[in-house]
């Protein structure tokens, strides 16, 4: 493997269709795609500041380096990265990837992350700000991610998501085939439209969650007492601890709560209308 150690890279293409090569202590400065069309390249401690630095890279490790604002696109239509210890306050990052593994990674900018990516494996993520973080990507595995952007896992497929906290709106929309575990889920509009969605051991806050939701699961799940007009068009089976606020024209199914505020079953409810509801000391 070529060592290529402190050096400084600027202007188009400066690295250009090379392979096996090991990075150390490098700047890619101002410039456009300095690593393109490469495969089996290692980045260690690395700074990049031009724009697109990494295009149809295969195989490809990125450990403790630093993507800059002017970073931006940093990495398309590449494969089988493993990127850990690595700080970025570029947007728009990941894209069209297949195989990313990450870990110990902080995006400051999350716009627009990991769209149309496959194959994603990550382990204590942090994502700040932006919107339609994972959107259209699918076989997803988290554990540890913390999330303040909007519209997080939009049209996701496949997902198994662990120990999170995500604030956000609308999370989860057209999802299909999604399990998250002993997580936080803050914000409006949970779920939405998703197919397959199951919650084990998590807290919901928010207003109308999980509405025109497909065989939704819900296992030892609490409430926010916020959370209100819950479930709406939706079929579902719920086990809720604690109390939920209020329930609003679910089509079928069953929800069992500990405590019931209200139910709300009017003229607009759907076709099966037959979801039972009930407390769980009637049960």
């Amino acid at each position: 493997m070529t060592i290529i150690k402190d050096k400084e890279f600027g202007g188009e293409r400066p690295l250009f269709n090379t392979h096996n090569v090991r990075l150390e202590n490098v700047t890619i400065r101002d410039g456009e795609s300095a690593i393109k069309e490469c495969s089996d390249i290692e980045a260690i401690n690395c700074v990049f500041e031009g724009n697109y630095p990494f295009w149809h890279v295969d195989r490809f490790l990125i450990e403790r380096c630093y993507f800059a604002v002017g970073g931006r696109s940093g990495l398309w239509y590449c494969r089988n990265l493993k990127m850990t210890d690595t700080v970025a306050d570029a947007p728009k990052l990941f894209r069209e990837m297949e195989n990313l593994e990450l870990e110990d990674v902080t995006l400051n900018d999350a716009d627009e992350m990991f769209w149309r990516c496959k194959g994603i494996k990550g382990r204590n993520l942090v994502l700040k700000g932006g919107t339609y973080p994972f959107m259209l990507s699918s076989d997803i595995e988290v554990d540890g991610l913390q999330s303040d952007s909007k519209y997080v896992f939009q049209y996701v497929r496949n997902a198994v998501i662990r120990n999170a906290k995500i604030t956000t709106k609308d999370a989860l929309w057209e999802s299909e085939n999604v399990t998250v575990y002993d997580s936080e889920l803050n914000g409006e509009y949970l779920g939405w439209h998703s197919r397959n969605l199951r919650l084990v051991n998590c807290h919901i806050s928010g207003e109308q969650p999980l509405c025109y939701a497909h065989d939704l699961t819900l296992e030892n799940c609490t409430f926010d007492p916020a959370c209100d007009r819950a479930f709406e068009y939706s079929t579902l089976h719920a086990d809720i601890r604690g109390a939920i606020t209020n329930i609003k024209n679910p089509m079928s199914g069953e929800i069992v709560a500990d405590e019931i505020g209200s139910v709300t079953l009017d003229d607009n409810i759907k076709a099966p209308a037959d979801c039972v509801i009930k407390v769980r000391n009637d049960a």
